[in-house]
């Protein structure tokens, strides 16, 4: 038999989202999922340790990678911060930020790139000190556009380019089958 359910029965129903954690994600993550593509548009994932200065990232990699051309030369990327998955209670349910950012290769030696190196020392250690001293690796700024944070079912939200969190999505292209 099935039953016709009001607004109000869904609403009451529905999952509590959980306060955001935005900033104690990315707090707790030492480096960023890469999701770029190419000139031709062909995807590639990667990763890179990162520091956050204010509400942009900055990494250090390599010419020789293949995400590099593709933050230089196409201007813009996909990140992601999610929860490890040891930690998680639900594989299908961790927590996650995913960011559009614009990039921009920062010039060697500008004040810039001595206060992000000053930081990805401080926090990743004195490998900074052979990293920076190679020619084929550049700082890339990433600059946030907008994004999402899922911190579990019935719990995502907008952010934008500040970080902060816009609104909770509210089944926005979601619905639970109700059938007895």
């Amino acid at each position: 038999m099935n039953h016709t359910h009001t607004a109000a029965q869904d609403a009451q129903n529905s999952t509590k989202p959980i306060d955001p954690k935005v900033n104690e994600l990315i707090a707790n993550s030492k480096s960023v999922i890469l999701g770029t593509v190419d000139a031709d548009g062909s995807p590639n994932a990667s990763y890179a340790p990162f520091v956050r200065l204010g509400n942009k990232f900055y990494i250090l990699v390599s010419f020789m990678a293949r995400h590099t051309n593709n933050l230089k030369n196409i201007g813009k990327a996909s990140v992601m911060f999610i929860e490890d998955e040891s930690a998680t209670k639900q594989i299908y349910a961790r927590e996650r930020l995913t960011i559009d950012t614009i990039t921009a290769q920062i010039e060697r030696d500008s004040d810039i790139w001595n206060e992000a190196v000053a930081k990805l020392k401080e926090v990743h250690g004195k490998i900074l000190d052979i990293l920076t001293g190679m020619d084929d690796f550049i700082m890339i700024e990433l600059s946030p556009v907008k994004g999402a944070y899922v911190n579990g079912f019935g719990s995502a939200y907008f952010v934008d380019d500040q970080l902060e969190i816009l609104q909770h999505r509210n089944d926005i292209n979601h619905s639970v089958r109700k059938d007895d």
